[in-house]
């Protein structure tokens, strides 16, 4: 039988904490079936459930075990390979000697069971207004009258795992003006975070009122009453929303970190029962032709 390898060092893993309260967190949690899934697929993930494979090292014949991972877009093992080519593409992307802001931008709460039956127009409204009100600020003369740059990331999720959805944006401090030139902003400030939040919640409002009345998207109760409609775009107008802008990032270390370079070996495409492939051996570090079968 294959036998998952063993990370030396490792911490307490999300998928051992899902095999053993799994069964007693749906008991007292209702979940979505998106929920359900990412959790037995958490659960599932580099274990014999799923199968696995052999690879053996044709040169000092080293065996090594692997079961299949899940390759679920929640788990943080299959995504780890992932996030690290898309942080480095990022990091290509950054601008010497500029400093960068972290801007985050909020959906209240109450906007949750919206996002939960229509995630899709959701989410593209809260992308469009963030972008929105960004290059607003950026283009106003009294704030840095440029033509900014930024890298928007949606989180549906908090730090508890409960629905929460916010963007992370990572926003240049400075841009390009209508006369081609660079044009900095003040040091350690962009822009005012309760300006922000107001423009942020006027240009959010007027698109998910229209996207209502367009029944792109339904309350929870599945009324298209107008009038009920306008009254919950006027409750959320009352709410404080939430905008925070964090000082400059120390971008090459904290929050566009690299997790070290490790070679890609043992990774091949299994078609067969026996698979020849190229890989580095974790045995003896030669880079050899590698024989794989399937279990």
């Amino acid at each position: 039988m294959c036998r998952s390898p063993t990370a030396t060092g490792a911490g307490i893993e999300l998928a051992e904490i899902v095999r053993a309260i799994g069964d007693e967190y749906r008991a007292e949690h209702v979940l979505c079936g998106q929920q359900e899934k990412a959790l037995r697929a958490i659960a599932a993930c580099r274990t014999a459930e799923l199968g696995g494979h052999i690879e053996v090292c044709e040169r000092c014949g080293a065996v090594v075990h692997h079961y299949h991972s899940c390759r679920n877009r929640h788990c943080p093992k299959c995504q780890a390979l992932a996030k690290e080519r898309w942080v480095r593409e990022r990091q290509g992307e950054l601008l010497p000697g500029v400093e960068y802001f972290h801007v985050v931008f909020t959906l209240p709460h109450e906007i949750n069971p919206l996002a939960q039956g229509r995630p899709t127009v959701i989410y593209r409204l809260l992308f469009q207004a963030a972008s929105a009100t960004l290059l607003e600020f950026g283009r106003n003369p009294k704030w840095l009258g440029a033509e900014i740059g930024f890298t928007a990331i949606l989180h549906t999720w908090g730090q508890r795992l409960d629905q929460h959805p916010h963007l992370h944006c990572i926003v240049s401090g400075g841009g390009l003006t209508e006369a081609g030139e660079w044009k900095s902003a003040k040091p350690h400030f962009l822009f005012p975070v309760r300006a922000l939040s107001k423009v942020f919640r006027r240009k959010f409002l007027k698109k998910l009122k229209a996207a209502l009345l367009g029944d792109e998207v339904r309350l929870p109760d599945a009324t298209h009453d107008e009038q009920a409609l306008t009254a919950f775009v006027e409750d959320l107008r009352s709410m404080d929303w939430v905008v925070y802008a964090k000082p400059p990032l120390p971008m090459q270390s904290r929050w566009w970190p690299t997790w070290g370079a490790t070679p890609t070996a043992w990774r091949s495409a299994i078609t067969g029962c026996w698979n020849s492939t190229t890989a580095r051996c974790v045995s003896c570090g030669a880079t050899t032709p590698t024989a794989t079968r399937k279990r």
